[in-house]
C-alpha cells in the first residue's frame, strides 16, 4: 500500500470515528431531526478531525498529521 492511500485511509477512519461519536453521542441530546444531526456532526467533525498528509523531502517520503489541538507537526 502506498503512503498516499494510507493517509487517505488515515483520514477517512479519523473521520468515521469522530463522527459516529458526534452523531450518536453528543448530537443525540441536542436536535430531533436526523438530518439536521448528521450536517451538524459532520461540520463538528471536519474541524476537529486530524489531517494526514504526505510530505516528500530530502531525507523521503513520510506520512505526518496536523491536528488542531496540536501545534506541531507530527510523523507518523
Amino acid at each position: 500500500m502506498s503512503l498516499k492511500n494510507k493517509a487517505l485511509l488515515f483520514n477517512f477512519l479519523s473521520f468515521a470515528i469522530l463522527f459516529a461519536v458526534f452523531r450518536f453521542f453528543v448530537m443525540d441530546y441536542f436536535y430531533d431531526n436526523r438530518i439536521v444531526k448528521s450536517v451538524v456532526s459532520a461540520l463538528i467533525t471536519m474541524i476537529l478531525a486530524p489531517k494526514f498528509a504526505v510530505l516528500k523531502n530530502n531525507e523521503g517520503t513520510r506520512i505526518v498529521m496536523k491536528w488542531l489541538f496540536s501545534k506541531r507537526i507530527k510523523e507518523l
